[in-house]
C-alpha cells in the first residue's frame, strides 16, 4: 500500500505533467521537469520563443482555504531565483528568462489552470 508521501508526490507529478501539456497546447515548449539544485527545485523549465521559462506549479483540490497562487511566498520565490541561476550557470546559458506561476485547481480530469506571466523577478 502507497504511504501519504508517495501518493501526493505521484498526484504532484501527474499535476505537474498535466500543466506542462497544458502550457505546451499555448505555446510552449517543454525543456525539462523537476529540476533540482541546491536549496531549490523547479517544477518545469519551458521555452516561449528565445525566453527561458521557469514555472512553479502549485495545486490545491479547492480555494476554501486560499487559492495556490498565494502559497507562492517571498522565500519561496527566492529559492525558485536561486535555483535557475544554478540551472543558467551550470547549462552555460546567458538568454532572457522569466519566472511563471500555474495555480492548479480541482481534480483531474477536471482541472482549473491560472497562469500568471511574469510572476515575479528574479532579485
Amino acid at each position: 500500500m502507497a504511504t501519504t508521501a508517495t501518493s501526493a508526490r505521484h498526484r504532484g507529478q501527474a499535476i505537474e505533467a498535466a500543466t506542462a501539456t497544458w502550457l505546451s497546447e499555448r505555446g510552449l515548449e517543454l525543456v525539462t521537469r523537476n529540476h533540482h539544485a541546491k536549496g531549490g527545485e523547479i517544477d518545469l523549465i519551458m521555452r516561449d520563443g528565445d525566453c527561458l521559462v521557469f514555472v512553479e506549479v502549485r495545486h490545491r483540490r479547492d480555494a476554501a482555504y486560499g487559492h495556490p497562487l498565494e502559497t507562492v511566498t517571498p522565500a519561496k520565490q527566492k529559492r525558485i531565483v536561486k535555483a535557475a541561476r544554478f540551472y543558467l550557470h551550470s547549462q552555460r546559458l546567458s538568454c532572457a528568462c522569466r519566472f511563471d506561476v500555474v495555480g492548479v485547481t480541482g481534480t483531474a480530469p477536471d482541472l482549473v489552470f491560472d497562469w500568471i506571466r511574469a510572476a515575479f523577478d528574479a532579485y
